[in-house]
């Protein structure tokens, strides 16, 4: 089992920051990836950010230039560096992580989400 537990969300004003950070931990070989998913009120889930095994990262155009993903190895932790928020950055931030682990069939993947972290901007 995997269990993946954000932190870091609240309620900021526009032009203010947030770091968001998510902790993998459970039985899993290898993180193959992690990514940072919000979801509005009325809005389906998005991709906010994605940073692979490899340190390959993408971003949703909404959020380039404003937004940083990282992550450190050894703490099986990825964070989110989010500034110049605006109000249209307000939602519920979920962190999704991708993981490979062994079978008696060989090496398989699953990906978990954590609860979810509520982030607000007032204009």
């Amino acid at each position: 089992q995997v269990q993946v537990v954000e932190s870091g969300g609240g309620l900021v004003q526009a032009g203010g920051s947030l770091r968001l950070s998510c902790a993998a931990s459970g039985s899993f070989t290898s993180i193959k990836a992690m990514g940072w998913f919000r979801q509005a009120p009325g809005k389906q889930r998005e991709l906010v950010a994605g940073i692979t095994a490899g340190v390959i990262t993408n971003y949703a155009d909404s959020v380039k230039g404003r937004f940083t993903i990282s992550k450190d190895n050894a703490k099986d932790t990825v964070y989110l560096q989010m500034n110049s928020l605006r109000p249209e950055d307000t939602a519920v931030y979920y962190c999704n992580t991708i993981v490979t682990y062994m079978t008696k069939w060989g090496p398989k993947e699953d990906d978990y989400w954590g609860q979810g972290t509520q982030v607000t901007v007032s204009s």
